[in-house]
């Protein structure tokens, strides 16, 4: 389909181009690597060595382009092409370091021979009434959107290429998100981030080196740093299907004595979940401080978020989907998760030189929080408490209600020198220390049988120590007018220490050290004007998480191994833009799902000797009309395991579990074909009508390949209004619909399986998360 849009449209218009020059006007030399876009078109180009652009097949028309550069005061012209045309741009640096250099160290660019997306905070905030960042994102190449309570609200999951959140690297302005042990990202505990994002680039594969925990598909890469010459305020609201509310309140100082500016946020966001009582009760804030001189700058961030929400973890029992697709087995009224989480940044950029420019970070994020559970009729010996004697009768179980907490404080440093030289060369060198501390316990709020033990009082207790520390250099060299060769090196070691006992009452005291070289090289070689390929290699390690500690006892997980080859290609002719990237990831001793969830929902995995993701994603963008433009993605992709062993628990005398071996088997939660596409309509100016489809195939919820045990294919079609004016009371009102799944179809994208012998039977049974019908959200949006 994305080729034949190409044929059918490259060769359908005018042959005219617009070339030149960007320079700095101070130096007079030419800007290597400036991005030009065309407003409202596909079109775009950056820079080469000398400074040269050329932007070629274009109609005659009025164009504007828009000129930006690290460190410089962005420009804009506006041309009336009728011929072939010359112009230049002359950038002057900016009066004040750039924000942008905080996160330069650790992004992909165009000559970084990896597969990445950039999303714009103009493209988050269309999407932006209330659901997770996830959900925002769900429209970007090999991604796959999950949510517990169904609605995108509350707790939501992200896979990229078939890999979950714990193998996808998620920074904050550089600084490491990803919790340290479970190593996945919560995004529930950052409610309405999106509304203090200012961009996000997701790399896919290995990527580049960056901060926090290593990527095996993925990593997000968010932003929120913005300078805002101008003061402002805006207040954005929605409301929905499913009693949802957000509500948020932004405001700005403006730049304040030539050097100070302030921003800050606040967010409240309430949701019944389309899920039998998967409520989401969600608070947050964001304020920022910065300090802006010639040469360097100065910001503090300090937010954080706060959430209640009901738990729906449980999933709906295959035997009631049909019938009941809003179940949840929880009753006792709180039966919910709570907690909070508090980020501290301290964030830092200083000149040294023409050339030099040296970054450096300081974080401190403490969580802490429970979520509390009735159990019904529990044994005391699972809680290490003696039986209750009343008169002759041995009472063994009672009726409870516990909570388990985590408190955990989680700091240190990154940094980073960039380095400008001549047109030909330009690098960093960076790393980070970082050092978890985390505490786990149990308590008992509630019994209907009092034991010896006092309420409150901790059943079970442990800590954890996980030490983290990387460094890494990155080079990019020009070694021709075409071809460019980058190469990245990184030096990472883990030391991670757990001690005590755990919630079944076992001792999990333990020590594992890793050290861990990822390599990664590639060359970018520049066809033509707008036309570019790459070809590059990559090498990954992973340490487990504590999960994989904890749930597989007596038999310590290995660390895994990635090596990632890819090849990319990316053209713009005319109106249209397409881009094909191919991957071939092999893994050794690879930690996949079972299908199974411990006793707090967390998947349970196993190492596998040898496996690999093989891929094709394709991309396409078509200006079909002035009016109406078309973005359309698939990924196309063969996942298996060469050898895996299922284990069947055998419940019968003698109980000798039963091991079933596969071959070539699907890796679980990895669909062969993904597709996303957007067909967006601006009938007028200020409105826009868009189409959003999603199209993701099967999917198993094992590793076996078995048909039984699998999610069914699913198409959804999105359907959003947005229209902005400019009424004489504020500076801009912004009117919003979104219709999700305005075709109400009846889908799961998540679930899990387990199997076991009872009565010389083997029983399967099924658990999936519905996701809601047809549902809506509208937003008001007020600048002033």
């Amino acid at each position: 389909m994305v080729m034949l849009l190409c044929s059918l449209t490259i060769s359908a218009y005018a042959q005219l181009s617009i070339s030149g020059k960007v320079t700095d006007s101070e130096t007079k030399k030419g800007l290597a690597g400036a991005t030009l876009t065309i407003d409202n078109t596909m079109r775009g180009t950056i820079t080469d060595a000398q400074g040269n652009f050329v932007i070629k097949n274009l109609k005659k028309g009025t164009y504007t382009i828009k000129v930006s550069f690290v460190g410089f005061e962005k420009q804009s012209n506006a041309i009336e092409l009728q011929q072939n045309t010359n112009i230049s741009f002359s950038l002057q640096k900016s009066s004040f370091m750039a924000d942008e250099v905080v996160v330069s160290a650790t992004r992909a660019n165009e000559k970084s021979a990896v597969a990445y997306t950039n999303v714009s905070k103009e493209d988050l905030q269309k999407q932006n009434l209330g659901q997770d960042i996830p959900q925002l994102l769900n429209f970007t190449p090999s991604l796959v959107t999950t949510s517990d309570a169904g609605a995108g609200i509350g707790y939501t999951g992200i896979r990229i290429r078939g890999t979950d959140a714990t193998r996808i690297n998620v920074t904050i302005n550089g600084i490491p998100l990803n919790d340290a042990e479970s190593q996945g990202v919560y995004w529930v505990n950052m409610p309405d981030f999106a509304s203090s994002t200012n961009s996000i680039q997701i790399q896919r594969g290995v990527g580049t080196s960056t901060n926090g925990a290593g990527a095996f598909g993925a990593s997000v890469n968010m932003s929120t740093n913005e300078f805002r010459k101008d003061a402002y305020a805006e207040s954005n609201n929605s409301f929905g299907s499913f009693n949802t509310f957000k509500n948020t309140v932004l405001v700005g100082s403006g730049l304040l004595n030539n050097r100070f500016t302030v921003d800050a946020r606040l967010s409240r966001l309430k949701s019944d979940g389309y899920i039998d009582r998967a409520s989401s009760d969600l608070r947050s804030f964001y304020l920022s401080g910065a300090y802006f001189t010639k040469k360097s700058f100065y910001r503090l961030n300090v937010f954080s978020g706060k959430e209640k929400t009901y738990q729906a973890w449980e999933g709906v029992p295959e035997y009631l989907l049909s019938t009941n697709r809003t179940y949840n087995p929880y009753t006792y009224p709180n039966q919910t998760d709570n907690y909070q989480q508090d980020h501290y940044q301290l964030l830092s950029s200083h000149s040294l030189s023409s050339n030099w420019t040296f970054n450096f970070n300081l974080h401190y994020t403490y969580g802490r929080g429970y979520y509390e559970q009735f159990k019904e009729q529990d044994k005391f010996s699972k809680y290490g408490l003696p039986n209750v004697v009343i008169g002759n009768t041995t009472i063994t179980k009672t009726d409870l209600v516990r909570q388990k907490w985590l408190d955990n404080d989680f700091y240190g440093s990154t940094f980073s020198f960039d380095y400008k030289g001549n047109n030909r060369l330009s690098a960093n060198i960076g790393g980070a220390w970082n050092q978890y501390d985390g505490r786990h316990y149990g308590q008992i709020i509630w019994a209907q049988y009092a034991s010896t033990a006092k309420l409150g009082d901790k059943y079970y207790s442990g800590t954890a120590l996980k030490t983290d520390f990387n460094i890494y250099g990155k080079v990019y060299y020009q070694l021709s007018e075409q071809l460019n060769a980058f190469a990245d090196l990184q030096y990472r070691t883990v030391g991670y220490s757990i001690k005590g006992i755990d919630d079944n009452l076992v001792d999990i005291s333990q020590s594992k050290n890793y050290n861990f070289f990822n390599p990664k090289m590639g060359l970018t070689y520049q066809v033509s004007a707008g036309t570019s390929a790459f070809l590059s290699y990559s090498i990954g390690n992973k340490e487990p998480n504590r999960s994989d500690f904890v749930d597989n006892p007596g038999k310590a997980p290995q660390a895994e191994t990635l090596r990632d080859l890819e090849a990319g290609f990316k053209t713009q002719k005319g109106k249209v833009a397409f881009e094909a990237n191919a991957y071939w990831m092999d893994y050794k001793n690879q930690l996949v799902l079972t299908g199974k969830l411990n006793d707090v929902g967390t998947p349970i995995r196993v190492n596998v000797p040898s496996s690999y993701r093989m891929g094709l994603e394709l991309q396409a963008g078509v200006q079909l009309t002035k009016a109406l433009k078309w973005n359309v993605n698939a990924t196309l992709s063969s996942n298996k395991i060469n050898n895996f062993t299922e284990v069947v628990p055998n419940y019968d005398e003698p109980y000798i579990d039963v091991e079933n071996k596969f071959a070539k088997t699907d890796i679980a939660f990895s669909p062969n074909v993904i597709g996303g596409s957007q067909l967006l309509y601006t009938p007028t100016k200020g409105l826009e009508l868009g189409l959003l489809s999603k199209y993701v195939g099967k999917q198993y919820m094992d590793n076996t390949s078995n048909e039984n045990r699998k999610l069914n294919a699913y198409f959804t079609n999105d359907l959003r209004i947005l229209y902005t004016f400019k009424p004489s009371f504020c500076k801009e009102l912004g009117l919003s619909l979104l219709g999700n799944n305005i075709f109400n179809t009846l889908y799961e994208s998540n679930g899990y399986t387990y199997s076991y012998i009872y009565e010389g039977k083997t029983v399967t049974e099924n658990f999936y998360y519905p996701q809601a019908g047809f549902n809506f959200l509208l937003g008001v949006n007020i600048k002033f």
